[in-house]
């Protein structure tokens, strides 16, 4: 599939009507098998991609680069389409363009850029905001780094976990007026915080994971919110997996009474494309 469709797959979910969660992705094989079990779109965290990566905490040491490369490898396997975490676009507006840049030609159907102040700065105990005119300035850079206009450029802040509603409203509000296609907000638990969202902007919304208060699709679907993420727990399973694997392998367990327990090998042939991979085989060889 050309991947200005994969993006317009995305586009259909923000004009559509109901809100959906989306699959925590984090190599090509995930991603696959969010696929093929349906997911609508994907999701590529910051943190995760650190941790993936580099094997790094999110403290925003990973590069440009590194994410890019990242996400290549995931959509050249794939057509889910995939939102990623950008962070603060890697520095200024100036390079919040270049990531948007970068990001497209990597493949990606969404990108969020934050207004949160980072990397951690000299003695910085506190995680704080960018102004509201820095944001703006960042967030128009960013579209204008876009080439196809099918990409999703969203503004994502942190104003109601780091200042309050009304700042966050604020943001909002500036950020949608800039051109921003949706508006990813982190922090949110109350529902009265979510309906003067609602009543504040057009564009649709986008959510880190919620609590059991805000927790319901139909609810959140009416409020106008179309992605609600649920955490990444596809990858802590995967860290958690190979731990107990290794650790029983290195305490004496046999592999073969550990294989018995897993039942893998289906899955991994699918996800591998074995049957594809076979067929050019026999074609080509």
């Amino acid at each position: 599939m050309q991947t200005s469709e994969i993006r317009s797959k995305f586009r259909e979910v923000l004009e559509g009507d109901a809100c959906i969660h989306p699959g925590s992705v984090f190599d090509p094989i995930s991603a696959r098998i969010a696929e093929d079990l349906g997911f609508e779109v994907g999701m590529f965290a910051g943190s995760i991609a650190s941790a993936t990566v580099l094997g790094a905490p999110d403290y925003i040491v990973l590069t440009l680069t590194e994410l890019s490369d990242q996400i290549r490898r995931i959509c050249r396997a794939s057509d889910l389409p995939l939102l990623i975490d950008a962070d603060h676009g890697y520095g200024n507006a100036l390079n919040a363009k270049r990531t948007i840049e970068e990001l497209e030609n990597s493949g990606a159907s969404a990108v969020t850029i934050e207004d949160t102040l980072l990397p951690r700065t000299y003695q910085e105990q506190s995680v704080g905001l960018i102004s509201i005119d820095e944001g703006l300035g960042k967030i128009k850079a960013a579209i204008s780094g876009r080439t196809d206009s099918s990409m999703v450029v969203a503004a994502r802040t942190s104003a109601f976990q780091l200042s309050d509603s009304n700042d966050a409203i604020k943001r909002a509000v500036a950020y949608e007026q800039a051109g921003a296609d949706a508006i990813f907000f982190t922090g949110i638990s109350e529902r009265e915080q979510l309906e003067l969202i609602a009543e504040s902007v057009t564009v649709p919304i986008m959510l880190g994971p919620v609590n059991n208060n805000l927790n319901d699709l139909v609810y959140l679907s009416k409020m106008g919110v179309r992605i609600v993420l649920q955490g990444h727990l596809p990858f802590m399973a995967s860290i958690k997996a190979v731990h107990d694997t290794l650790k029983a392998l290195r305490n004496g367990t046999s592999p073969e009474s550990i294989e018995q327990k897993l039942s893998y090998s289906e899955i991994l042939q699918r996800s591998t494309r074995k049957e594809d991979y076979d067929r050019s085989i026999s074609e080509f060889l």
